[in-house]
């Protein structure tokens, strides 16, 4: 049995994923699958599920829950030694290998992509991203991300996210295709307007394509817009690309990118 978090959550079995009915069912995998393989306690999942005010008869009402994922989860599977939902003094946790859920596998593919770069085999840490970016199936644990535990861990699962989508566009224009990269790179620098490693990429993408003007006029809107909102100009780092762009430094040839991937 597998799990999906990047997305809808979901069960997945036989290679097609099944949901989950009743919101708060999907509430309650959610929050013991960000957690596994460890024991939630009852008291976080109080918070999860009932986020403005709890039932009268709370511990009897979670019970509920639990009885009814679990009948869900067999009823996915069609297996009744499907239960993997284990009750734990005053907390439940799930029977489940890092494996079977999906964050842990895109967790992996990044590690390794990370390793074969380390080894100078762009090909290969390439194919690893891909892998890792096609788990992401649409807003990490969908409607169920509402109780600070899975919110919280949305936050964090999107940052890795983001990071790993810079990576694939820094190994794309690497491999000496920049106008590949632009069109994404644009469509990230609107939605995550303060993320610096974006606009850079989308400079050196821009330039390397032959766009010199636009990748000069993409650093001047985001120094402006530093500026306007937070009284400071861009990093020393970005400052250095822009004059290497203005002296057309050997250095940003399409052989030779000048960022660096971060870990």
């Amino acid at each position: 049995m597998r799990f999906r978090v990047l997305g809808t959550v979901a069960v997945g079995t036989g290679g097609a994923y099944h949901a989950v009915p009743g919101r708060r069912q999907r509430v309650l995998l959610a929050s013991l699958l960000v957690r596994a393989p460890a024991v939630v306690p009852a008291s976080t999942l109080y918070d999860e599920l009932w986020t403005d005010s709890r039932p009268v008869t709370v511990e009897n009402a979670l019970q509920a829950h639990v009885s009814r994922l679990r009948r869900a989860l067999v009823r996915a599977t069609g297996d009744p030694a499907a239960d993997v939902l284990r009750t734990h003094g005053s907390g439940y946790r799930l029977d489940v290998s890092p494996d079977d859920i999906d964050l842990h596998r895109f967790r992996a593919y990044v590690r390794r992509s990370h390793r074969a770069l380390a080894g100078n085999d762009l090909s290969a840490a390439r194919e690893l991203l891909d892998r890792a970016l096609a788990l992401w199936q649409g807003v990490p644990l969908g409607d169920a991300a509402v109780g600070p535990l899975c919110r919280s861990a949305v936050a964090e699962w999107e940052e890795e996210y983001l990071s790993a989508r810079e990576d694939a566009h820094w190994l794309r224009i690497r491999a000496g295709e920049p106008m590949r990269a632009v069109g994404e790179l644009k469509r990230m620098s609107i939605a995550h307007p303060g993320r610096e490693r974006i606009t850079e990429l989308l400079m050196v993408a821009l330039y390397q394509s032959g766009r010199q003007a636009e990748a000069v006029g993409v650093y001047h809107a985001a120094r402006r817009r530093l500026v306007e909102e937070s009284g400071r100009e861009p990093s020393p780092k970005l400052r250095q690309l822009f004059r290497q762009m203005l002296d057309q430094a050997p250095g940003l040839h399409r052989s030779a990118v000048p960022l660096r991937r971060t870990a």
